[in-house]
C-alpha cells in the first residue's frame, strides 16, 4: 500500500535559489513531485512555515562522546589527555546502555535537523576483549537507536587493532582500554563485520580508526573489504601532528602517502579532520576523490588545529562536516564555524558562499555516507526535511531571499522547527514525535554511565 503525503513550504532552498511556495508531494518515502509558485498550500497539504532545507548529514559521529560534555571542560590538557577520560567512558558501555544513550543522542540530532547520521563505531567488545554472544551486539544497539529516533544510519564499522604506530609488523598492542575495540586482526574485523545486514533505514560502511591503530599491513584488507561491497570507508586522519611524527618515525612517510600506497585513497573514501597536511598530502587526496569531513566544533574544543579546507576542496577533495565528539551538535555551527575559522586564519571573508556550506551540510555529506539518493529536494530521492524557523530572536529580519545566508550565519539547531525524514515527520513544531522528552532521555543516559 502507497503512503502519500503532500508537504507545503512557505519557503523552500533549491539547491541556488530560496523559492516562496514550494509543494512536495512524497510517496513510500520518496520525493515524487516538487512544484514551485505555489502561493497557497494545497488542500490537505502539511505545513512548514519557514525556510525548508534538505535534511542535514551529520558525516561523523560517536555516539557516547555526548556524555563526556561538560565533563571534559574541567582543567586543562590536550587531545591525548582527554582521550584518557574519553576511555573510561567507553569501559562503561554495554549494549543496554549504548543504545539508550545513542536512542537520545540521535533525537538530539532529529532535533537539529538531521536525518542522517555516519556512526564511526568502535566499540565493539565487552570490557576486556570478551566477546557477546552476539558479536555485533554494540552495532545492532546504533542500528536500534536510529531506527527509535526516526533517523537513518550509515554504521561504519571501525577496525581498531592496535595502540600505536611502530616499525614491527602488527603495530603496538591494545592497551587495557581498547582490548574492548579490538578483532585481533583485520580479517578477524572483515569476518564479523560481513554478518552486519543492511535495512531500510541502516547501511553499512567501513572504518580505518587511523594509521595508528590500524598496522600498515593490514590496511589493504579493510580497504578491499569496502570496495567489494561498493560500501563507503572513513578513516581519521593527520589529526594530530603526533600521529604524522610516528607515523614519518615508522614508515618514512606521512600518513595520507601510508594510506595511498596501500589502497585506500577513493572516491569513496573520507578522511575525517585532515588537519596536520602537506602539499603533497593535499594533492593525494584531491587527486584520488578522497572526500574530507570538518568536524570544526569537536577540531577547536580538542584544540587540534584548522584544517586546510579550501586548499582540499580546490585540489578535489569534497566536503562534508560532523559533530564528532558532540561538544554540541548542531550542523548549522559546524558549516559556519569552517568559513569563520578560515576567515580567523586568513584575515579575509567568503571563502564559501552559503549555499556551498549547505550542500556541505546536505548532499555532500550523505553522499560521503553512501546515500546518493538524498540531500536535494529533487523528485525521486528520498524525502528528507529540515524547517528553519524565520521568526526566531536569530533569523528575524533579513529578506527571505537571503535564508540560506541566515541559517548558516545566524540560526542554530534551536531553531529547527520541523524535520521530515522519508516522509516522515519526526520532529514538529520543534519537538521529537518518536522521543518525548529528549533532555530527560540525554539525562537518564548520562548518569547511568556516570553513576
Amino acid at each position: 500500500m502507497t503512503t502519500r503525503t503532500t508537504y507545503w513550504l512557505e519557503y523552500a532552498w533549491l539547491d541556488t535559489n530560496v523559492e516562496p511556495g514550494v509543494t512536495v508531494e512524497v510517496a513510500d518515502g520518496r520525493i515524487t513531485a516538487v512544484r514551485t509558485e505555489t502561493p497557497a498550500p494545497p488542500p490537505g497539504a502539511e505545513v512548514l512555515r519557514g525556510l525548508t532545507l534538505p535534511g542535514l548529514a551529520n558525516a561523523h559521529s560517536h555516539a557516547f562522546h555526548r556524555a563526556l560534555r561538560g565533563t571534559v571542560q574541567v582543567g586543562s590538557g590536550t587531545f591525548w589527555t582527554w582521550r584518557e577520560l574519553m576511555y573510561s567512558f567507553a569501559d562503561r558501555l554495554t549494549p543496554d546502555t549504548y543504545h539508550a544513550l545513542a536512542r537520545a543522542v540521535y533525537a538530539e540530532m532529529a532535533l537539529a535537523g538531521v536525518s542522517c547520521v555516519g556512526e564511526f563505531h568502535y566499540v565493539h567488545h565487552a570490557p576486556g576483549g570478551t566477546r557477546y554472544a552476539d558479536p555485533n551486539a554494540m552495532g545492532e544497539a546504533l542500528i536500534a537507536a536510529a531506527a527509535d529516533a526516526g533517523i537513518r544510519i550509515t554504521l561504519l564499522d571501525t577496525a581498531y587493532l592496535s595502540s600505536g604506530l611502530s616499525k614491527r609488523p602488527g603495530g603496538e598492542p591494545p592497551n587495557t582500554h581498547q582490548l574492548r575495540f579490538s578483532d585481533g586482526s583485520a580479517e578477524a574485523w572483515a569476518e564479523r563485520c560481513a554478518v552486519l545486514k543492511e535495512r531500510d533505514h541502516a547501511r553499512i560502511g567501513a572504518a580505518i580508526h587511523s594509521v595508528r591503530a590500524v598496522p600498515a599491513d593490514q590496511l589493504a584488507t579493510v580497504a578491499r573489504w569496502a570496495e567489494e561491497r561498493r560500501a563507503p570507508l572513513h578513516v581519521h586522519l593527520s589529526e594530530q601532528t603526533a600521529e604524522n611524527d610516528a607515523c614519518l618515525a615508522a614508515h618514512g612517510v606521512t600518513p595520507t602517502r601510508l594510506l595511498a600506497d596501500h589502497g585506500v585513497l577513493g572516491p569513496r573514501t573520507t578522511g575525517v579532520h585532515n588537519t596536520h597536511l602537506t602539499d603533497e598530502d593535499i594533492a593525494l587526496l584531491g587527486g584520488s576523490g578522497t572526500g574530507t569531513c570538518m568536524c570544526p566544533t569537536t577540531e577547536r574544543d580538542l584544540a587540534d588545529g584548522i584544517g586546510p579546507a579550501v586548499a582540499l576542496q580546490r585540489a578535489g577533495s569534497p566536503l562534508s562536516l560532523g559533530s564528532d565528539s558532540h561538544a554540541v551538535i548542531d550542523l548549522l555551527e559546524e558549516a559556519r564555524a569552517m568559513e569563520l575559522n578560515e576567515r580567523l586564519r586568513t584575515r579575509t571573508r567568503g571563502h564559501w558562499t552559503a549555499a556551498a556550506l549547505l550542500r556541505a551540510a546536505s548532499a555532500d555529506g550523505h553522499a560521503a555516507l553512501g546515500w546518493d539518493d538524498a540531500g536535494a529536494i529533487e523528485t525521486g530521492l528520498l524525502a528528507d526535511l529540515t524547517t528553519i524557523a524565520l521568526d526566531s530572536v536569530r533569523t528575524a529580519g533579513p529578506l527571505p531571499r537571503l535564508g540560506a545566508e541566515t541559517a548558516v550565519f545566524a540560526a542554530t539547531a534551536a531553531d529547527v522547527r520541523h524535520t521530515v525524514v522519508a516522509g516522515r515527520h519526526v520532529v514538529r513544531d520543534g519537538a521529537h514525535t518518536l522521543v518525548p522528552d529528549v533532555p530527560a532521555a540525554l539525562a537518564d543516559a548520562v548518569e547511568a554511565l556516570r553513576a
